[in-house]
């Protein structure tokens, strides 16, 4: 079946470049000593100020589970710290710590660069209608 074919071969594609283009850009958390899971919750919160476990999870597309070990460890290395959510007690909310927003206003900035170049190859126009289409694609297995 052709549309099988052309289905399969655009999701190795799409896949393989996605995979290439993180690693490349996700190179330089090695020096950090943080793991990419750790870097995408700290730059939420650099980006978005405070959130929940669950704001976070959306944001990042993980598990609440895994959510809850990745923040235990950046908690655990003095970079965010959680507080009681003062509206709704059965929730934390989730801050940078002094020392987490010293660490990813260093790192953030060359992150963003990174990105930049390595989306280069594309013209701006491109980028526009790729990020719409994978808005599309990522939004049409929602109810």
């Amino acid at each position: 079946n052709q549309n099988e074919i052309r289905a399969l071969k655009t999701y190795v594609q799409l896949m393989r470049a996605a995979e290439s283009l993180t690693a490349r850009i996700h190179r330089h958390l090695s020096s950090t000593g943080l793991t990419i899971r750790q870097f995408a919750v700290l730059e939420a919160l650099y980006q978005l100020g405070p959130l929940s476990q669950r704001e976070i999870g959306k944001k990042i597309l993980r598990s609440s589970g895994n959510i809850t070990m990745v923040i235990d460890n950046l908690e655990k290395n003095g970079l965010v710290r959680r507080k009681r959510n003062e509206a709704d007690r059965r929730f934390y909310i989730v801050h940078l710590t002094d020392k987490g927003y010293r660490l990813i206003k260093k790192i953030f900035p060359p992150h963003a660069t990174l990105i930049a170049e390595d989306l280069e190859v594309l013209t701006a126009a491109e980028q526009d209608t790729l990020g719409r289409l994978c808005k599309k694609l990522g939004l049409s297995g929602e109810s």
